[in-house]
């Protein structure tokens, strides 16, 4: 640009020609910052996602004790929506199912991934998020966007560890994680691991620890033309439960006991960091044209279903079931987004969204489009932020072959969520499919079809299923054809896998 000022000034005859190509020079230098003004109206995303949060935890979900002011003002501020819906009733599939938009089934990660140091005949430490799997940190990569994670991670049984991969091989810029709880607490973990490097002991709580994190990470990277995803998947609430004492302290007259004082707690203290996270947000003026998105895994914990549940006073509200169930409160859990650039407060949004619906809306808001070639089970939910309707076209089905109640089939069409036993229940529970057992769930047939209006029976109590012919013809192939469609599209593990 100096070299060219230069030219056109060199003579009188030059000269004249000034006001002219200054006002060249000023569209020259105008289409850059265009450009980045087209990559600056482009939404910040961030995902909270909760471990094992009920429906019912939350003060603005109807919890009658514990208080979330920074959760009740960000849905205040934006929407909750009554009917989200998680992918999976428990952790390692329902990560797997947000991360990739389709049902965790087509990956193979069929139930919660254990920990692997070696290979064990049952073929359960092998399952494991592939690599290759298109995911959501991968695609906005690709658009342009940064990229980083903290908090758990889950999809994998050998974490950190070369023979499966690890959060950097889907797109993550920059990783914090575990690879499944906070241990031996969310009091000061000592099994966080940060970009391969252990980190230590932390003198944080965990879901605080994961806030600094990303914070730290936005204070280095962020800026005014590059926009971020951020993926912070908390530990809280999940077994085993540690809270801050003061906020301990200030439930105890009101808790059965100080175990479930603890859990109050502990929900409260994910409000605090999520306020925090709010708050360096602003800080770093990157609020008003960032997506917030905050929900959980799947539904609350059985209080002593195992020798750690010792603290999970989770409710489902007035949902049936818990988590490992495949009636709603096994999967629907809160739901909340906060936009303020572009959408309006105050919103009650009673359809059905899930967090398989994150990844094609995520690529739409990022200028981008999925891989034409890629099979979804989301959709566009884009409409819903306007309170208009979303075009679902396929219905969002569940397959868990581990699920506590007897029906391991469930699908959500419009009004209606059906239910269907496998050969009446006599299929044994499953936590992996292999070669050797995918006969069985594939040749399975649907029985003891259960039909329920969830807009007007959110308990699931009355059993439509007979009361309507027609109905329950239609649902009942429905569902039958979409379980066909998806265990034929489910991957099957070998024990030599790795």
């Amino acid at each position: 640009m100096k070299n060219f000022l230069s030219l056109i000034t060199a003579t009188p005859i030059r000269a004249a020609l000034l006001p002219a190509a200054l006002f060249l020079c000023a569209v020259l230098i105008a289409m850059p910052v265009a450009k980045a003004q087209d990559a600056d109206d482009r939404p910040n995303i961030v995902v909270v996602l909760c471990d094992d949060l009920g429906y019912g935890d939350l003060e603005c979900y109807g919890h009658p004790i514990i208080k979330t002011p920074n959760l009740n003002a960000l849905a205040d501020g934006g929407i909750r929506f009554t009917d989200f819906y998680s992918a999976a009733p428990v952790c390692s599939p329902s990560r797997v199912g947000l991360l990739t938009g389709r049902s965790p089934n087509r990956a193979g990660v069929y139930d919660w991934i254990p920990p692997s140091q070696k290979p064990r005949p049952d073929a359960r430490e092998q399952v494991h998020l592939q690599k290759g799997a298109v995911t959501i940190p991968a695609l906005l990569k690709q658009a342009g966007y940064a990229t980083c994670m903290a908090g758990k991670w889950h999809c994998n049984g050998k974490f950190n560890h070369p023979k499966q991969a690890q959060p950097d091989d889907f797109g993550f810029d920059h990783w914090l994680g575990t690879q499944n709880n906070a241990s031996p607490s969310h009091q000061q973990p000592v099994n966080f691991i940060r970009n391969g490097q252990p980190v230590g002991k932390v003198d944080e709580f965990s879901c605080q620890f994961v806030v600094t994190e990303a914070l730290n990470w936005l204070r280095d990277t962020a800026d005014d033309e590059q926009p971020f995803f951020l993926y912070l998947p908390f530990h809280e609430p999940h077994e085993p439960v540690a809270s801050p004492q003061e906020l301990v302290q200030q439930y105890l007259p009101m808790a059965k006991n100080e175990d479930q004082a603890q859990y109050f707690a502990n929900v409260t203290n994910v409000d605090a960091a999520v306020g925090r996270l709010v708050k360096g947000l602003e800080k770093l003026g990157q609020r008003e044209n960032t997506l917030i998105i905050f929900t959980s895994d799947n539904g609350p914990e059985t209080l002593k279903r195992y020798q750690r549940a010792k603290r999970s006073y989770g409710t489902p509200g007035p949902l049936r079931g818990m988590k490992l169930h495949t009636t709603d409160a096994g999967f629907r859990v809160a739901g909340i987004m906060n936009w303020p650039a572009k959408v309006a407060a105050g919103q009650i949004v009673s359809q059905p969204v899930s967090s398989l619906d994150f990844l094609p809306t995520f690529c739409l808001l990022a200028g981008s489009q999925p891989p034409q070639d890629l099979s979804l089970d989301g959709t566009d939910f884009r409409p819903a932020l306007h309170g208009n309707k979303i075009d679902r076209k396929k219905p969002l089905v569940w397959c868990y072959y581990n699920a506590i109640n007897e029906c391991r089939v469930a699908m959500r069409s419009g009004n209606y969520k059906v239910l269907a036993k496998l050969n009446g229940g006599k299929i044994p529970l499953m936590q992996n499919i292999t070669q050797k057992t995918y006969p069985s769930v594939r040749d399975a047939e649907l029985t003891d079809i259960e039909i329920y209006d969830v807009t007007i029976d959110i308990g699931e109590s009355d059993n439509l299923a007979g009361q309507d012919e027609t109905l329950t013809q239609t649902l009942s192939q429905k569902i039958r054809s979409e379980y066909k469609a998806l265990v034929e599209d489910s991957h099957v593990w070998t024990v030599a896998q790795q």
